[in-house]
C-alpha cells in the first residue's frame, strides 16, 4: 500500500495529527512500516479486561480511532449493524458481548502497543486467563456506577496470579450516578490494591466536561466531533481545593511504597512533577501501586491520556522478568531467565497461548519470550518432540492478518498449520529442553447432553467438537456409556450455548442441548486405613500384588484435587510397580460409587505391601489399588461436594426484598448487600445446582430491570435431602434395587 493511498483512506488522520503534509507523510509511513521492528522499550503489550459491560470494547475501539489504526468508530452494537472491530464474529455482534479474545497492534507517539481484549463474562474466563498469561501489564477498566463487581474480583485474582502489573480505568462518567470515588474506595477495601488518583474528573454524569491531571496540575478538555482536539487550561478555580486534596493523598501512596519519593517527601524537598511520574512507575511495576484514571470512552473523553499512561507508567518486555522451566531430574525443574534482548543470539522460545480455526486452517496465536523467528524456520514442540515449518507469520488485527517475516522476543503474532495444544513451548534447537509455564485451566463447573437434530450431520458435530474442545480447553466432551449419550462440560449456560449457536451457524449442524446438569463431586469424611490382596491363579503366570496404607480427606481448600503419596520403605513393594498403584487410584477416581461422579478431596498413602517374585506385574498392583478403593467405599464415609457460586444480583431497591427472598428460596447465602442511590446489590453464594432457571425468575420478579452474575467460588458438602436424591437417581439408573430403610452412607 503506498502512502498517499493509506493517507486517502484515513481522511481523519489529518484531523487527528494537526501537522504538515510533510510531517504526517513521515508519520504515516512509519505505521505503514509498522512490521519494521522498534526498540524494545518503546513496546507496550497489553491486555483490557473487566466486569461485563464495563466497556472494554468500546474503549479498544476508541484507542484504534485516535491512534489511526481504523478511519471510523462503530459502536459495540450500534445502528449501523457495523458492530466495534475488535467484535469480529456474528455472534458477538448481535449479543453485544465478547465471546473470544481478539489481538491488534496500534502506534502512538512512536511506540508499538499490542492490545488484547477480553470478554468479561465468566463463561468465558479463559480468554482472559490465557491473554494475561502473555501480557506485560493491563487496563483494569471499572464501571463509574457498578464499581468492583464479581468478574471484575475474578479478573484481580488472574492478574495476581501471573503478576500482571495494572492501570485503573474509571469509565462511564457520563452515567447517572457516576461516583469515581466510591470506586476507589471499593479498589482499596475489596482488590486491595494501593491505589490512588492521578486524574480527576471535571463535572460527573451529563455534566461531564473533561478531567484534571494531578501530576502536571493542568486541565484538559476533549473537543471536536470526536473528542480528537485536546485543550489545556488551568484548573477551574472551585476545584483547586479538591486537586490539591487528591495529589498530597497520591503522594502519601506513593512514599508508602517507593523509597525514593519517600525520601523526597520526608525531606520536604519540593517534588517536580518527573519525581512523581517516576515513582508511579517504579511502584507500578513492582505492582506496589495502581495509578487510577477516568473518563467516558463512549462520550470520547480520558482515552488519549489513558494511551499516554500506558507508555509512561506501564512496563515494557525487558523490565518483566520471564522464566522457563528446565528438568533436572524426575519432578525437579529448574528455573532459566528468558533474555528478552531483540536479536538473534539467544534461542528463540516461543508460548502457544490461543488456537482458533482460521481461513487457512489452525490458526495459532504466539508470544515470542527470547530470540527471533524468521519465516520458513523449523520449530520444535518441546511437549511433543514433533517438527513443523514456520511457513506463514503474522501480525493480527481482530480477524484481518497481515504477513511479517520477523518476530522478536516481546512480540505477539501467530502461525498458520501448527499442530499443538494451548500452552505449548516451541524452541528452533531441538535439544534446547525448554519449557515455559503452561496456563491455569478452570474445570468446568456445568454439564449437558448434546446431540445432532439430525442423523446426517454427525460427521459435521464430530468436527466441530474436535474443533471447539482444542480451541476451549474449558470445553470438554465425553461419551456417557451408561446413559448411551455424548455430555459436553463448559463453565456455564452461556458457554454451552454459545456453542450450540456456532455449531449451527459455522457446520450447519443444528443441535439439542439437554437438561443442564451439575459437576458434583465425591469425597471422603475421615481417614480410612486399607489393606487389600489381589490374587488370581488360572493356569500360567498369576497375579498377586498387596497393597496397605491410608486413604484421606485432603483440606477443604484442596477438595478439588486428589494426591497420591508413596511413603513405603524397603522392596516389599518395587519401585517399578508404584505407577501401576498410581494408575489405579486415579482410574478409580474418574467415577465415584456414591452417585457416579468423579471422586476428590482424597489423598491415597501407600505404606507397605507385598509382592511375588514371579506373579507380580504392574498390572497386579493396578488391581490392587482398585480393589483397595472399593473396599475403602464399602468401609468409608462419603459424602458429596457440590459447587458454589458466587453470584452478584442488581437492581431497583424497590425489589430488594424480592431479590433476598429468591435468593434465600434457593439455599442461598447471603455476604452482603450495597444500596446506590435507587438501586441495591445483593452478594451471595448459592449452590449451582439451584441457579438454574434464575434469569427468567429475577427479569419477571423486577419488571425486567434485574440483572445478575455468577462466578466458581468452591466446592462445599450438598445438603442431605439433596446427596439422598442423587444416590437415588443413581441407583435407579444403574438399575440398583435398594431396601427404602437402608441409609446412604454420609
Amino acid at each position: 500500500m503506498t502512502i498517499v493511498t493509506f493517507l486517502s483512506r484515513n481522511v481523519n488522520l489529518y484531523r487527528l495529527h494537526p501537522c504538515t503534509y510533510e510531517q504526517n507523510i513521515r508519520h504515516w509511513s512509519s505505521y505503514v512500516k509498522f512490521a519494521e521492528h522498534k526498540p524494545l522499550e518503546k513496546v507496550r503489550n497489553i491486555g483490557i479486561s473487566a466486569h461485563i459491560d464495563s466497556g472494554k470494547t468500546t474503549l479498544t475501539e476508541r484507542i484504534l480511532y485516535y491512534t489511526g489504526r481504523i478511519a471510523k468508530m462503530h459502536e459495540v452494537k450500534g445502528k449501523d449493524n457495523v458492530g466495534a472491530i475488535m467484535d469480529s464474529m456474528e455472534l458477538e455482534r448481535q449479543r453485544g458481548i465478547t465471546i473470544q479474545s481478539a489481538a491488534t497492534y496500534t502506534l502512538w507517539k512512536n511506540h508499538n502497543i499490542n492490545i488484547i481484549d477480553t470478554p468479561g463474562h465468566v463463561d468465558f474466563t479463559v480468554e482472559v486467563e490465557r491473554a494475561l498469561r502473555v501480557l506485560d501489564g493491563a487496563i483494569l477498566v471499572l464501571c463509574a456506577v457498578g464499581g468492583v463487581q464479581s468478574q471484575t474480583l475474578t479478573v484481580n485474582r488472574q492478574m495476581k496470579r501471573y503478576n500482571v502489573p495494572c492501570l485503573a480505568f474509571i469509565n462511564k462518567l457520563d452515567r447517572m450516578g457516576a461516583n469515581p470515588k466510591r470506586v476507589l474506595e471499593q479498589m482499596r477495601k475489596k482488590l486491595h490494591h494501593n491505589a490512588a488518583f492521578i486524574q480527576i474528573p471535571i463535572g460527573l454524569e451529563g455534566n461531564t466536561k473533561g478531567l484534571v491531571d494531578l501530576i502536571q496540575q493542568k486541565a484538559f478538555y476533549f473537543e471536536g466531533d470526536f473528542g480528537e482536539i485536546i485543550r489545556e487550561d488551568e484548573i477551574p478555580k472551585n476545584m483547586s481545593a479538591e486537586v490539591n486534596e487528591k495529589r498530597q493523598e497520591l503522594i502519601e501512596h506513593l512514599s508508602n511504597v517507593d523509597d525514593v519519593l519517600g525520601d523526597l517527601y520526608l525531606n520536604e524537598t519540593k517534588l517536580t512533577e518527573k519525581d512523581i511520574m517516576d515513582a508511579v512507575r517504579r511502584a507500578c511495576v513492582k505492582r506496589k501501586f495502581t495509578p487510577v484514571l477516568v473518563g467516558s470512552a463512549l462520550k470520547n473523553k480520558g482515552v488519549q491520556p489513558l494511551l499516554d499512561a500506558v507508555l509512561n507508567y506501564l512496563p515494557n518486555p525487558g523490565e518483566v522478568e520471564n522464566h522457563a522451566l528446565k528438568m533436572k531430574s524426575e519432578n525437579k525443574f529448574e528455573k532459566v531467565l528468558m533474555s528478552p534482548a531483540r536479536d538473534d543470539k539467544k534461542p528463540f522460545i516461543g508460548l502457544a497461548f490461543k488456537l482458533e480455526a482460521g481461513k487457512f486452517g489452525q490458526l495459532t496465536y504466539f508470544r515470542c519470550y527470547q530470540g527471533m523467528l524468521s519465516k520458513s524456520d523449523v520449530l520444535y514442540n518441546t511437549r511433543t518432540k514433533k517438527k513443523m515449518r514456520a511457513q506463514k507469520v503474522v501480525r493480527l488485527h481482530s480477524n484481518q492478518m497481515e504477513d511479517v517475516t520477523e518476530v522478536y522476543a516481546g512480540d505477539i503474532f501467530a502461525l498458520f498449520g501448527v499442530d499443538c495444544a494451548s500452552g505449548d513451548t516451541f524452541v528452533k534447537d531441538s535439544k534446547l529442553n525448554l519449557s515455559m509455564e503452561s496456563i491455569y485451566i478452570a474445570d468446568p463447573v456445568v454439564s449437558m447432553s448434546i446431540q445432532p437434530k439430525n442423523s446426517k450431520d454427525r460427521d459435521n458435530f464430530a468436527k466441530a467438537m474436535s474443533r471447539f474442545t482444542k480451541e476451549d480447553p474449558t470445553l470438554r466432551t465425553h461419551y456417557d456409556s451408561d446413559n448411551k449419550e455424548t455430555i459436553v462440560s463448559g463453565m456455564g449456560e452461556l458457554h454451552l450455548e454459545i456453542y450450540a449457536q456456532r455449531m449451527e451457524r459455522e457446520y450447519n449442524c443444528p443441535v439439542n442441548l439437554g437438561k443442564p446438569k451439575v459437576s458434583f463431586r465425591e469425597t471422603l469424611t475421615e481417614a480410612c486405613e486399607f489393606d487389600y490382596l489381589h490374587k488370581k491363579q488360572s493356569g500360567g503366570a498369576g497375579q498377586y500384588a498387596r497393597v496397605t496404607g491410608i486413604l484421606e480427606p485432603l483440606p477443604p481448600h484442596q477438595n478439588t484435587q486428589i494426591e497420591f503419596s508413596d511413603e513405603t520403605v524397603g522392596t516389599n513393594v518395587p519401585r517399578q510397580y508404584i505407577p501401576g498403584v498410581e494408575k489405579g487410584f486415579r482410574v478409580m477416581c474418574e467415577k465415584g460409587m456414591l452417585s457416579g461422579h468423579k471422586i476428590a478431596g482424597i489423598k491415597f498413602r501407600i505404606i507397605d505391601g507385598m509382592h511375588h517374585s514371579v506373579d507380580s506385574s504392574e498390572f497386579a498392583f493396578f488391581q490392587a489399588a482398585q480393589g483397595a478403593i472399593r473396599d475403602v467405599f464399602e468401609i468409608g464415609s462419603w459424602q458429596i461436594l457440590e459447587p458454589i457460586m458466587l453470584v452478584e444480583v442488581t437492581g431497583p431497591v424497590e425489589f430488594q426484598s424480592q431479590i433476598l427472598g429468591h435468593l434465600n428460596r434457593r439455599k442461598g447465602i447471603i455476604n452482603r448487600t450495597e444500596v446506590i442511590d435507587d438501586w441495591c446489590a445483593v452478594i451471595a453464594e448459592v449452590p449451582l445446582n439451584e441457579m438454574f432457571g434464575y434469569s427468567g425468575e429475577l427479569r419477571s420478579s423486577t419488571q425486567g430491570k434485574g440483572e445478575f452474575t455468577m462466578e466458581y467460588a468452591r466446592y462445599s458438602p450438598c445438603l442431605s435431602e439433596v446427596q439422598e436424591q442423587l444416590v437415588r437417581q443413581y441407583q435407579e439408573s444403574q438399575g440398583i434395587v435398594v431396601d427404602k430403610t437402608q441409609k446412604s452412607k454420609n
